[in-house]
């Protein structure tokens, strides 16, 4: 994280262009940025693609940035790329709809013991997780959008995207369980 005052006087250097405050956002923050794209896409190739879009528009947007405190930055870096993700998944027709045959493989009842599994782990089942499913899943979570803007977002019904994450909590229940058993087996 950076100090505090180093983020707004960062934002002053990309605003005036300067090569070195955007060689320094990009070391500072491509990591995450990566990360949180890497929740949506799972190619390689497409989140290096969709990041360098990402970054081209930030390049083109920042001086229309408003500095409002610590953290704003890193929040409209990652706004960006979560939007850039989603488009990408809209341009590929990306399935946002209940496949009906996963629903049958879900477990109703959820878990919240997380204990033994790795965060690494949890990120790859993520990742598994089927198109609508992990999409709707990331934008509740880790986006905290609302089930109405998460349907607006991906063109479903808002409560196509509530039974979505209520499905998508099931699966990671089901596969952390089955995990676990498979890591206490061993």
């Amino acid at each position: 994280m950076l100090l505090e005052g180093q983020e707004e006087s960062l934002v002053s250097r990309l605003q005036k262009r300067e090569p070195k405050a955007w060689k320094e956002f990009y070391d500072f923050y491509s990591s995450s940025l990566t990360y949180v794209c890497m929740r949506y896409i799972i190619k390689q190739e497409d989140v290096q693609d969709i990041l360098q879009d990402s970054l081209v528009k930030m390049y083109h947007a920042i001086e229309k940035f408003e500095y409002k405190g610590k953290g704003a930055l890193q929040a409209w870096a990652t706004r960006i790329v979560v939007n850039e993700s989603l488009k990408f998944l809209r341009k590929e027709k990306y399935n946002f709809t209940v496949d009906e045959e996963l629903i049958e493989d879900v477990v109703e009842e959820e878990t919240s013991d997380f204990e033994g599994v790795s965060q690494e782990d949890i990120f790859e089942m993520i990742r598994s997780l089927p198109d609508g499913y992990r999409a709707v899943f990331n934008l509740y979570v880790f986006e905290q959008k609302s089930h109405k803007e998460i349907g607006q977002l991906l063109g479903i019904a808002e409560n196509s995207s509530a039974s979505q994450f209520h499905r998508a909590k099931g699966i990671l229940s089901q596969r952390i369980k089955e995990f676990k058993k498979l890591k206490v087996a061993l």
